[in-house]
């Protein structure tokens, strides 16, 4: 599939870089880095075992964060057999039990893999990976490989180069190499270059490990300005724009260094406008925070992100524009399917996502709605699979999940109703306060019972629920007094006893 151009807007400010991958003028993807907020995935701390949990082959790991970080036994490698007294690990060839690996106290060289979500801690490995602009480096292996992105064709010759400049252990270092997509047409200077480039940064992080105390950070991956050339540049990037000049130098000084070919593409943006205004970017992301996604066609999807995995539900709408009905639905699944692709990634949703398409009764539509789904979800960066339709008639697949979505970057549960996405009725709460009234009044003799609720509530008591009210009075020979409150929440209320 034919990759279209792009363009990478860049707007920085002091608390917040975001970064637009924009193709045929639509957003593709959002990256956003906050400046007290950085992500962590990358980086490599020496961290304290806290506490081994062998009942879930799991140690906790405290790399001086605010929670324990969660190393399981399949990202566990075992110490060199030389018996080396070293931090860092070599990984077993049998799963041997995590309470034979590690111990608690123990300082242990991790690496992040996945950044804290919600209450869950980091998720770590000690099987260390450096990333490079050409290559991904494996200091405790000696394998080197391809992408397997890079054409099956071209994979042998471009390994058996890279064998060559990686060189045996005594002469060249030691050390695994995996060479990434755009070093495919690297030359071997390059290459050479970007080989010593990692191993003396590994050599760095090795004498910090045996230096530093405990819960220390050994090395930071690259800030996200620095990433955008790194990882999202390609040959299909036209332009890479950024409205900061201070920004735009250090960048440009970064690229030249590293990456040139990527820092020809530099520009400043200069313009009036906000560069994000350029797109419609900030009402695009507005959008992305939204459950319900528009189709041109007039059909729609509607996205509901849970914990535990998020679902994607398609609809006709007031799509009607087929010859029939089965085409209808065939042309507007179709639609959703090119739909859901960019959704995740602009969303960057991740984990388990299940996909309700509209029932299909042909078998040829149904693979041809599966196919559209795989061929626009092959221009993911993030690892996907998709299986087939299920007998209940969903698809199912996973998307790699490593930051934070959006949604979670951008916003927090609702104060009001604890993200559950809904509120009680001013009804209900009326018969909580109501049955409130009548447990208190069984325990305790006051002189009266105030209620203070918000005003609906109040206005429903003093309406419809006044008979209510009255009667409970009543019942308990008591006065029961209200009192507005607009500062409390839908569900809140307090019931004083005077």
């Amino acid at each position: 599939m034919p990759t279209m151009q792009q363009d990478i807007l860049i707007n920085w400010s002091p608390q917040e870089t975001r970064v637009a991958v924009v193709e045929s003028g639509a957003v593709q993807e959002l990256h956003i880095e906050r400046a007290l907020e950085r992500g962590l995935v990358g980086n490599i701390y020496l961290g304290k075992v806290s506490r081994v949990l062998p009942g879930m082959q799991s140690a906790f790991i405290d790399i001086g964060l605010e929670r324990a970080a969660f190393l399981h036994v399949a990202d566990v490698w075992q110490r060199p057999a030389e018996g080396d007294a070293v931090p860092w690990a070599r990984k077993s060839e049998a799963q041997v039990p995590i309470e034979k690996q590690v111990f608690e106290g123990q300082a242990l060289m991790v690496q992040v893999i996945k950044d804290p979500i919600g209450t869950k801690g980091a998720r770590l490995s000690t099987q260390i990976s450096i990333a490079g602009r050409l290559l991904v480096f494996l200091p405790q292996d000696e394998h080197v490989g391809v992408s397997q992105k890079i054409p099956a064709a071209e994979r042998d010759a471009l390994r058996a180069r890279l064998q060559a400049l990686v060189g045996d252990k005594a002469s060249g270092g030691g050390g695994g190499f995996i060479l990434r997509t755009n070093g495919e047409d690297a030359s071997d200077a390059e290459l050479a270059e970007d080989i010593a480039y990692l191993r003396k940064t590994w050599a760095r992080i090795k004498a910090a490990a045996l230096e530093l105390p405990p819960r220390s950070l050994l090395h930071q991956d690259l800030d996200l300005l620095q990433r955008v050339l790194r990882d999202l540049v390609s040959e299909h990037t036209q332009s890479i724009r950024i409205d900061s000049h201070e920004q735009f130098q250090r960048l440009r000084a970064f690229g030249r260094e590293f990456m040139p070919a990527a820092a020809a593409k530099l520009q400043h943006y200069k313009g009036e406008r906000p560069i994000f205004d350029l797109y419609a970017i900030d009402d695009e992301v507005a959008r992305a925070l939204g459950r319900r996604v528009e189709l041109k066609s007039g059909g729609y999807l509607v996205i509901d992100q849970t914990e535990a995995l998020t679902t994607i539900d398609v609809n006709t709408g007031g799509y009607v524009g087929a010859r029939n009905f089965d085409d209808t639905i065939f042309k507007t699944n179709l639609e959703a399917a090119q739909a859901i692709a960019r959704q995740l990634r602009l969303r960057n949703l991740g984990g388990i996502v299940i996909v309700d398409f509209i029932d299909m009764g042909r078998e040829d539509h149904q693979q041809a709605v599966l196919g559209e789904l795989r061929k626009q979800l092959a221009r993911d960066r993030v690892k996907t699979t998709v299986s087939g339709f299920s007998q209940l008639g969903l698809v199912e697949m996973t998307r790699k999940r490593t930051r934070e979505s959006l949604a979670q970057l951008l916003c927090e549960p609702c104060a009001a109703c604890a993200g559950r996405g809904s509120v009680k009725t001013a009804r209900s709460v009326c018969y909580d306060i109501l049955r409130e009234i009548l447990r208190e009044a069984r325990q305790f003799n006051p002189r009266e019972f105030r209620v203070i609720a918000p005003p609906r509530v109040v206005e429903l008591f003093l309406d419809e629920e006044s008979q209510h009210l009255a009667g409970l009075s009543d019942f308990i020979g008591k006065p029961i007094s209200l009192q507005a409150e607009s500062a409390l929440g839908p569900e809140q209320y307090d019931i004083v006893l005077l």
